[in-house]
Order: structure tokens, then C-alpha cells, then sequence
């Protein structure tokens, strides 16, 4: 017996209701089949999107705020329309067979994983969300319309399996950066975000202030970039292999740190993310010193990255 199976007998000898011990485990295998693909606090298409599919996973995202260590995978209709609940449990169906679905589901890891399903297809009957634990349905929302189930996302995402627990540092870090990252590729300002654990909104809650806390989300999301092979690590590798020298070297990779830098400070301004005009005299000082500090550190992480 596989630990799936394992897992419902565990459940249905516990007295929770077979159908709903079934519908979790099935939607624990869908997570685990695409576990490889996904990242904690993020929102990732379990398959490529058609561009029908692009419009509805835009929508989720701007409204979809998850914690650091939840799991979420968007399900377009090439996989979602065969996921279906038992037969037996009408309740959960949202969406008659051969209607296009669109389903989230997202994984709260811990002793009792807690897994929430989301179907938001503008052509499902009963749009809305179930969430489950240790094999029971602790509860459901239904909307009347996807519309309105994709704006209240954020209420039942917080109320039912948002971490609440203290966070680190880091897990802020995640949290803020993850954010900047949908409103950069959405190119708008108006994605939700919890103003109190996002650290660029409430330094305090890393023990900075609104200038560092700007340089540092900087920092990281161009860190993070440089060491992507799929993004800016091209750049690099290119660098690395053309200069003569170690003085040619760290000069391109300067000019390349101030370009990308510039970049990221452009989207911020674009979309008002920071007030820049309250900034004061003693602020504006720090962003110029800053600015400088954070080129000086991603030259110096770029000179010691290894070439692969």
C-alpha cells in the first residue's frame, strides 16, 4: 500500500467521511506529481498556458496572496477538467464535465497538511473553495460569480491557510520579493499585498528603514536573477568569458549592476510603489549612498560567482 493510501485508510478508520479523504488525497497526488515545478509562495501553471488560459491566471495573480511556505499550482483546463471529485460527493463538484475548469490548489506542508481547492472557471455552476485537513472538509465558500470567487480570495486564503505563525527575516524577504515580482510582470501597482509583512510598506518589521528596505528588495531580486541560467546569469556568463582582464571584468559587470539597478528603480517610480517626493533631505542622502553600496555588492557577487 503506497503512502496515499496509506493516508485515507489512516483518515476513513478515523471516522471522516470517505468521499472527502479520497477528494484530499487526490489533490495531495496532484501536488506531489508537479512537486519538482513548484515554488513555496508563489503561483505556478502546473502546464504552458494558452493565451485563454493567460487572461485567468493574470486575474488570479493580482488577487492570489499567499505566505512564504504555501504551495499553489494553477491548473488550466488541459489537466484541471480531469480532476474531478468522487461521484458520490455532489457537494464538492463546482463544474459540469466538459466544461473548461480552472482550479487552484494550494498546500499548507506541516504535520496536518492542510489543502485548499479553488475552482474560478467563468463557466462552472458553483464557483468557489473547499478546504480540507486530515481527510475532512472543514468548510466551503460558494460565489455567484468567478469574478467575485477570484476577488474574495484574499479573505479565505488569510482566514483558512495563510501561515500565521512568527516569520524570519527571510520569510519576509520571500514574501515582499514574491510580491514585487507579480507587480512587475503584471505592470501594475494594485496586487494584494498585506501592508503589515510586506517589508518595503513596514521596514520595521526587519528593523529598517524605507531606503535600505528599497535596496535591499532590490538587491535580492537582481541576486536572484543574475544566478538564474534561464535569466541575467547569460549576461554574466558572456562577461566572464569575453574580458581580458580581471579590471575589464569588474568595470562591465558595474555598468551591467547600474543598468539592471536603474531598471528595477524605473518600475518603482512608474508605478508609484514609493513615494520618492516625501523623501527628505537626509533620505535623499541615503539613496544616492545606497545606490552606490548595492552596484558595489552585486559587482563583487558577480566576480565571484563561478562560471558553470
Amino acid at each position: 500500500m503506497d503512502q496515499m493510501a496509506q493516508k485515507v485508510k489512516q483518515w476513513i478508520d478515523e471516522k471522516k467521511d470517505p468521499r472527502s479523504a479520497h477528494w484530499q488525497a487526490g489533490l495531495e497526488a496532484v501536488m506531489e506529481r508537479f512537486f519538482s515545478d513548484m515554488e513555496p509562495g508563489r503561483l505556478i501553471p502546473v502546464h504552458p498556458l494558452e493565451e485563454k488560459d493567460l487572461s485567468v491566471f493574470k486575474k488570479v495573480l493580482e488577487q492570489l496572496d499567499l505566505s512564504p511556505g504555501l504551495l499553489a499550482a494553477f491548473l488550466p483546463p488541459f489537466v484541471a477538467d480531469s480532476i474531478i471529485p468522487p461521484d458520490s460527493a455532489e457537494e464538492l463538484v463546482r463544474i459540469e464535465k466538459g466544461k473548461p475548469s480552472y482550479k487552484i490548489i494550494i498546500l499548507r506542508p506541516g504535520k496536518e497538511d492542510r489543502v485548499i481547492c479553488i475552482e474560478c472557471s467563468e463557466y462552472a455552476g458553483r464557483p468557489g473553495v473547499d478546504i480540507f485537513q486530515s481527510g475532512a472538509l472543514l468548510g466551503s465558500f460558494d460565489y455567484e460569480t468567478h469574478e467575485v470567487c477570484i476577488s474574495e480570495l484574499p479573505k479565505a486564503i488569510r482566514a483558512h491557510i495563510w501561515e500565521k505563525n512568527n516569520w524570519q527575516r527571510k520569510e519576509y524577504i520571500s514574501y515582499t520579493m514574491n510580491w514585487f515580482e507579480k507587480v512587475e510582470y503584471l505592470g501594475k501597482a494594485e496586487v494584494t499585498v498585506d501592508e503589515n509583512y510586506s517589508f518595503l510598506h513596514s521596514p520595521t518589521v526587519i528593523k529598517s528603514n524605507r531606503i535600505d528596505a528599497l535596496f535591499l528588495l532590490l538587491y535580492e531580486v537582481l541576486h536572484l536573477r543574475f544566478q538564474d541560467p534561464e535569466g541575467l546569469y547569460k549576461d554574466v556568463a558572456a562577461i566572464k568569458k569575453k574580458a581580458e582582464n580581471k579590471e575589464m571584468r569588474v568595470s562591465t559587470y558595474n555598468t551591467l549592476s547600474q543598468k539592471y539597478l536603474l531598471d528595477l528603480l524605473n518600475v518603482v517610480k512608474k508605478l508609484e510603489l514609493v513615494d520618492f517626493t516625501s523623501f527628505t533631505n537626509v533620505e535623499n542622502e541615503g539613496f544616492k549612498n545606497e545606490f552606490v553600496r548595492t552596484v558595489r555588492k552585486l559587482v563583487a557577487d558577480l566576480d565571484a560567482m563561478p562560471l558553470s
